[in-house]
């Protein structure tokens, strides 16, 4: 009888410390609040990986993000490219995992014909790193634009190292990346074209 107390003794024991140990952490949770932590903040990027000739409004302009809205659920990085305040990405948590959407306007603040493109994940990812392959919203939307070259897109958000965020779009023959020195805040530029009413998404 003795055994048994002593066995079950020893079982309850294990059971609460294994109900103790903590979870491990979710990875796109991690990943989502390491962004949060700059909020509020810009920093200057610049071009690592593109096509000279495809890509050279971004290498011969000033490229600047700012992560200016946090909230528990969605974060809004706006991101401007010279002159050009049309962008904002926005990062949403969902059922499915995280979403990543660009919300493109014109300079009076309308929606731009290609915008809210995007897509979720479909694995946890990791804490440093987010992929988001088209979504079906984005591939119609594509077709619809004759930027059918598009389709195949997934987009990468992730932290090579404690000190940079990159940015990165991929697809056959292509590879786009732009770096983001996070060692170093610049000043925010203007709120980006169309700021005030695109709470709507």
């Amino acid at each position: 009888m003795r055994l048994n107390k002593m066995h079950l003794l020893v079982v309850g024991a294990a059971a609460a410390l294994a109900a103790c140990t903590p979870a491990e952490p979710n990875p796109q949770e991690v990943f989502f609040n390491t962004i949060a932590e700059h909020c509020g903040k810009a920093y200057e990027g610049q071009v690592t990986s593109g096509n000279p000739e495809t890509d050279a409004t971004w290498m011969n302009n000033r490229i600047v993000i700012e992560v200016r809205e946090c909230t528990e659920n969605r974060i809004r990085i706006p991101l401007h490219v010279g002159d050009n305040h049309s962008r904002t990405w926005i990062i949403t948590k969902t059922q499915m995992g995280l979403e990543l959407k660009h919300d493109h306007r014109l300079e009076d603040g309308s929606d731009d014909p290609m915008t809210m493109y995007g897509g979720t994940t479909v694995t946890l990812g990791t804490p440093d790193s987010q992929a988001f392959p088209a979504d079906e919203y984005s591939k119609q939307l594509f077709t619809q634009l004759d930027a059918t070259v598009s389709i195949t897109n997934t987009w990468w958000m992730s932290f090579p190292d404690e000190n940079t965020f990159r940015y990165r779009l991929s697809r056959p023959n292509r590879e786009f990346h732009v770096d983001v020195d996070l060692s170093q805040e610049v000043e925010a530029p203007p709120a980006p074209w169309g700021w005030e009413d695109n709470f709507q998404y």
